[in-house]
């Protein structure tokens, strides 16, 4: 089976080598679309061995997407960002999936590397080269609805997902937010489709939760809310929408009501690695109500799900420091640290149960660690706990 990488890029010198780096020795060819680049985007491609088209960019990612299919020769397509490499561990997976005849579409697992919300995402961009197969929306564009058309004219064909982590993504970071003016870009391509379809449950699930994002709370509310209205069985849109509700509930301090769609968006049938994002906030609402049990056993679901979601162990740690269990607590502060060696306010309150227990020492050097993170990242934290300790006499 031959695979094609699909790409289209615009301005990503920066990032566009790792992403080609990841797949140039798993995909057969690699089509780089580039939109009206001003940097060496194109050239760079070249390099490393994509062939590279161009196309005048019209805002709209869907028609930019569908002319880069044109160029595919493949049988089977993997679409990418520039700022989402694949996973190596994935790849003997995705090679026998793509060699079974019953798959139509194979979604991935992709994790949100530093975003404040969601750590998982379930994206549709693996599939096959089937010339139904076509990009919809302006922004957000996505295949399904055509893989769905297509299996109602030809049911003997599947979607599957492969198992674990197969794309790292970038994009979702505060700063490359702000760079790109994605916010600005993706309101004004979404708001205008949203005219023409205002029941389309998934324009209301990412344009509703980027209102909640930028501070438009109750319009962000009200699209939530009818896209739960009109979404049926679409259960990964559904989770979408009680999730972000739970968020912008959230914001307005209602926490029974955030409560109660974080609970909603749990029970939904769906990938479970999804659904850390909601259990962890479920967790974080539990704690702050006092419902320590609650929380503790929310935490622990994360980690049952997935063992390395390192803000799982640090909340767990943080229940079992509020409980008085301090022989917990550390192991797993020691776990985040573990798996996160510059989590700062992890290395902070393991000294401070440290100190509790009267470990002293240790607990000294867990605070001198957390003072020399927060030196590069922090440095008015750094300040502020090098006085604290100088205070009780530590330093």
């Amino acid at each position: 089976m031959k695979l094609s990488l699909c790409m289209i890029v615009k301005n990503e010198a920066a990032t566009l080598p790792k992403c080609l780096n990841s797949v140039r020795k798993v995909v057969d060819e690699m089509v780089v679309l580039d939109t009206g680049s001003i940097d060496r985007t194109p050239n760079i491609a070249q390099q490393l061995g994509a062939k590279v088209y161009h196309f005048k960019w019209c805002n709209d990612f869907s028609a930019a997407r569908n002319a880069a299919l044109k160029y595919v020769t493949g049988d089977w397509i993997l679409v990418l960002d520039a700022d989402e490499t694949l996973t190596p561990t994935i790849v003997p997976q995705l090679r026998e999936a793509i060699a079974r005849d019953e798959y139509l579409l194979i979604n991935l697992v992709r994790q949100e590397v530093g975003a404040e919300q969601s750590p998982y995402s379930l994206v549709s961009r693996l599939f096959r080269n089937h010339p139904d197969i076509r990009f919809d929306r302006p922004y957000h564009a996505l295949v399904d609805d055509s893989v769905s058309a297509i299996l109602t004219k030809e049911p003997h064909w599947q979607v599957g997902y492969l198992p674990g982590v197969a794309l790292l993504h970038t994009g979702y970071q505060k700063s490359a937010i702000a760079q790109n003016n994605k916010y600005a870009k993706a309101a004004t391509a979404m708001s205008g489709f949203l005219a023409t379809h205002p029941d389309d449950p998934y324009v209301c699930s990412k344009l509703g939760a980027l209102y909640v994002e930028t501070g438009k709370i109750s319009q962000g509310m009200e699209l939530l809310r009818r896209g739960i209205t009109v979404a049926e069985e679409n259960y990964d849109i559904l989770y979408e929408l009680h999730y972000h509700l739970g968020i912008a509930y959230s914001r307005l301090q209602k926490s029974p009501q955030a409560i109660s769609h974080y609970q909603a968006a749990i029970k939904l049938p769906i990938y479970p690695m999804l659904k850390l994002g909601a259990y962890n906030n479920l967790g974080n609402l539990l704690k702050a109500a006092g419902d320590f049990n609650g929380a503790k056993t929310a935490y622990a679901t994360t980690l049952k799900i997935d063992p390395t979601f390192v803000v799982g162990h640090y909340n767990l740690a943080m229940i079992f420091k509020a409980l008085g269990l301090f022989t917990d607590a550390i192991a797993y502060y020691q776990n985040a640290i573990g798996l996160n060696p510059n989590y700062a306010e992890a290395y902070q309150n393991l000294g401070v149960v440290l100190l509790k227990v009267g470990n002293h020492q240790d607990s000294l050097t867990a605070f001198r660690k957390a003072i020399a993170i927060h030196e590069r990242y922090n440095p008015e934290e750094a300040k502020r706990l090098r006085q604290g300790l100088r205070e009780m006499e530590l330093m």
